[in-house]
């Protein structure tokens, strides 16, 4: 059953009792929310921002709890680089279970961490259950037209590593060209902003 919380924080269970996905805890309460579903490490998809109150926050409170704060840094419109994936791919191997993974809505780039976290966790054969993780409802991913890599990259990915595991395509073949030139042969060259660098 759905708590207030649950609602308000747009949270739910990727695999239930392992990982978690949720938006920005805005609304305060973040202690008691983190503590009620029994997270032992967040995943900050939004990156290291010691200027902004929200980190300082998320950062003392789960110093606070004991619980672990890793940062990511993805962005919903520029196409990650192959570091930033590395990057995450290590923070799931890392992180103590239960974590949760949140950016600010918990709609767009948490979306696309959650489909990465299945086929890593998971292997391509979960390659359906991956893509489920942008349905609109009940994630909310509603993606703006540079914002529709995100989804697609699963798509390139399992094309390009032709089963091999998702970190080794990722750390050995990955590029943020090839995945351009994969999305202009297939109309969405306006599924991106830029490439982040």
């Amino acid at each position: 059953m759905r708590t207030l919380g649950d609602v308000l924080y747009n949270f739910h269970w990727i695999v239930p009792g392992k990982a978690a996905r949720s938006a920005q805890a805005y609304a305060g309460f973040l202690g008691p929310f983190l503590r009620h579903r029994g997270i032992r490490s967040v995943i900050n998809l939004r990156g290291p921002n010691p200027a902004w109150r929200w980190w300082r926050y998320e950062k003392s409170t789960c110093a606070q709890l004991e619980i672990e704060h890793h940062d990511v840094t993805l962005s919903s419109k520029n196409v990650s680089t192959r570091a930033m994936l590395v990057t995450l791919l290590d923070a799931f191997d890392s992180a103590a279970r239960p974590f949760l993974m949140k950016c600010s809505g918990g709609q767009d780039r948490t979306s696309f961490a959650a489909a990465l976290y299945i086929l890593h966790a998971r292997g391509w054969y979960a390659f359906e259950e991956a893509q489920r993780q942008f349905a609109g409802w009940p994630y909310l991913h509603w993606p703006r037209q540079n914002q529709r890599w995100l989804k697609l990259f699963a798509e390139f990915a399992q094309e390009s590593a032709q089963g091999m595991p998702l970190r080794v395509w990722v750390e050995t073949k990955f590029s943020q060209e090839d995945f351009k030139h994969w999305l202009e042969g297939r109309g969405q060259a306006s599924s991106f902003r830029a490439f982040h660098h």
